[in-house]
């Protein structure tokens, strides 16, 4: 069952709450397979690949000349609070957005730039130039009205549908860890 336009701007206060410079670790999800997901305490965070154990390294992507994974794209970050929102709480179905972390953390850009640092657990991330847009999986997982609240509008302007990031140094984080601006 998916929210429709006004059960999602009804949750649109409270993710505008979220925590600007400190927040937390809420889920880390890793994609194995192409619809495959596990959510894990622990994560390790590799400088080559990413969430060790994703399938990012093995995704192709037609932002890069050859076809391979995009090294700005190793993981998907989205607002914890969102997330909750449009699975109405369903764990199981809030790991299906396709992001491996969920943070209870303002994404918008004037919160976290391109460029900015966040630590988590013992793992550096920044924040990266490259658009996460919604996809057909999200529409079909979420509903057309979920897709159209996290890409247009407020939704847009606050990167409800997540951001890019790489990790810069690697590390270990575990759900319930601090998420800091650097």
């Amino acid at each position: 069952m998916h929210l429709d336009a006004t059960a999602l701007d009804a949750g649109l206060p409270e993710i505008r709450r979220s925590p600007a410079d400190e927040g937390t670790v809420e889920m880390i999800v890793r994609r194995p397979d192409l619809g495959l997901r596990e959510c894990l305490d622990v994560g390790e965070l590799s400088t080559q690949t990413g969430l060790v154990g994703d399938s990012w390294d093995r995704r192709p992507s037609r932002r890069t000349e050859d076809g391979g994974p995009h090294p700005d794209m190793q993981l998907n970050l989205i607002n914890a609070r969102l997330s909750s929102l449009i699975a109405a709480g369903d764990e199981e179905q809030r790991a299906l957005a396709g992001d491996q972390l969920h943070l209870d953390l303002d994404l918008s850009v004037e919160n976290l730039p391109a460029g900015t640092r966040l630590a988590l657990g013992t793992a550096v991330i920044e924040v990266t130039d490259q658009p996460h847009t919604g996809c057909a999986k999200f529409r079909q997982r979420f509903g057309a009205d979920a897709h159209r609240f996290v890409t247009h509008g407020e939704g847009a302007e606050l990167r409800l549908r997540g951001i890019n990031a790489k990790v810069v140094q690697p590390g270990t984080v575990c759900v319930g860890d601090v998420v800091r601006k650097l």
